[in-house]
């Protein structure tokens, strides 16, 4: 149950102030709460199903200690990606409103996944993935994406745009850090 918890905590906050935790936000804001919900754990379960299956596969065909030096690495790189940040959006862009509940979902769905695509979260959990168990990786990388996609839903209906985002990617760095550090030491 410790890597299920691992990738829960990692993936929560991996994603806060992550773009796909803003675009759920816009979603939030413009569309009924409970289609908004159910597409952000669509995309977020099919991108991670996707990451573990990745991960799974790498991790059955390289030894365990070079696929722990490795995703030290690549946390720490998250780190750095983390601390650059994402390109801040237009002032004028919004997400275009999209008319019934069915359109809603796929547009959400849709957004989210190919937001997710190649992300260091993404990333994250493949590396998870090689190192532990599948399906505990999955579920709780699951898990925790989807508690910070409805996070961001939440604050997007209650605060919009107003968020400290420079203190939520500073923390998420350091937490990144902190996972790769503990990697490669435990590797050497």
């Amino acid at each position: 149950m410790t890597v299920f918890f691992a990738a829960l905590g990692l993936m929560f906050v991996s994603e806060l102030g992550d773009k796909t935790q803003l675009v759920a936000m816009g979603f939030g804001a413009r569309h009924r709460l409970s289609t908004v919900l159910a597409g952000v754990v669509a995309a977020y379960a099919a991108t991670n199903l996707l990451s573990v299956v990745i991960g799974g596969v790498l991790g059955a065909a390289l030894p365990t200690h070079a696929i722990g030096l490795v995703g030290g690495v690549l946390f720490l790189l998250f780190a750095l990606w983390t601390l650059r940040g994402e390109p801040e959006p237009d002032a004028g862009e919004e997400i275009p409103k999209v008319r019934g509940g069915r359109s809603v979902f796929l547009s959400v769905a849709a957004a989210m996944f190919l937001a997710e695509l190649g992300d260091k979260s993404m990333l994250a959990t493949a590396t998870l993935a090689a190192r532990g168990n599948p399906v505990l990786v999955w579920l709780g990388a699951t898990v925790g994406i989807v508690l910070s996609g409805m996070l961001g839903v939440l604050v997007g209906r209650v605060f919009g745009a107003r968020l400290p985002e420079r203190a939520i990617r500073i923390g998420s760095a350091v937490l990144f850090a902190v996972f790769g550090v503990g990697l490669i030491v435990t590797n050497l």
